[in-house]
């Protein structure tokens, strides 16, 4: 679990084809690397992956092909900027909102323009996201936690303030038409199934021949 604060921006060392999967090794000289062990979970760009291999100031990492086929990890390159939040513990501050590192989707960068101090963007998230977010709510790109400033339709509207832009990659990476991680907010989506199970129990209790019952199949000739 992490909290979208990012700690340090790293940077990808190299992305080693492996069997199909890829062996991604990320380089930081200013994350703290003295606590980190095998098995670890780092989110990398909002994607949580367990350490397999690290030193002083690199860890390496599997990516799977699901993986790959999810996120915009494809659009990273050797040299690459990476933001980087190791998986958060009981004494956190917790700066943020809930964060898995699960990626639920890429968003594309289409609109970003300074604003006063801070900076204006706008990403299109995938149609199948858009009802999971909200004005002023929250929500994770590339690993940060945002908060909207206006949803429409599936144009998500942010504005990035100047501190925020220094220790993340927003100001070196971000350019319009990139490709972002895209995490919704998790309490909605426990939300959408909570309200679902709700609706489907009380159109059963309304119409108990919805409900499939030992009577309901010999009725209906499945059993003898």
């Amino acid at each position: 679990m992490f909290t979208g604060i990012i700690e340090s921006v790293g940077k990808v060392k190299s992305m080693q084809p492996m069997g199909g999967d890829i062996r991604l090794t990320i380089e930081s000289d200013d994350l703290d690397f003295s606590d980190v062990k095998m098995g670890d979970s780092i989110a990398s760009n909002g994607i949580c992956l367990t350490v397999v291999d690290f030193g002083s100031n690199y860890y390496a990492v599997d990516v799977s092909r699901e993986t790959i086929a999810r996120t915009a990890l494809e659009e990273l390159k050797p040299g690459h900027s990476v933001n980087l939040e190791k998986a958060m513990l009981p004494t956190t501050r917790f700066g943020g909102h809930i964060v898995a590192g699960h990626v639920d989707g890429v968003g594309v960068v289409s609109k970003l323009q300074k604003d006063a101090r801070s900076i204006y963007i706008e990403i299109e998230i995938p149609k199948e996201l858009a009802h999971y977010t909200a004005t002023k709510g929250s929500i994770t790109v590339d690993g940060i936690s945002l908060t909207t400033n206006l949803v429409r339709d599936n144009i998500v509207s942010l504005n990035i303030i100047p501190h925020t832009a220094q220790v993340t990659n927003i100001a070196k990476h971000w350019l319009v038409g990139n490709k972002v991680n895209i995490e919704v907010d998790i309490v909605a989506r426990y939300l959408e199934r909570l309200l679902n199970k709700s609706q489907t129990d009380d159109r059963q209790a309304s119409n108990p021949q919805r409900q499939i019952t030992e009577a309901f199949l010999a009725e209906n000739g499945f059993m003898k």
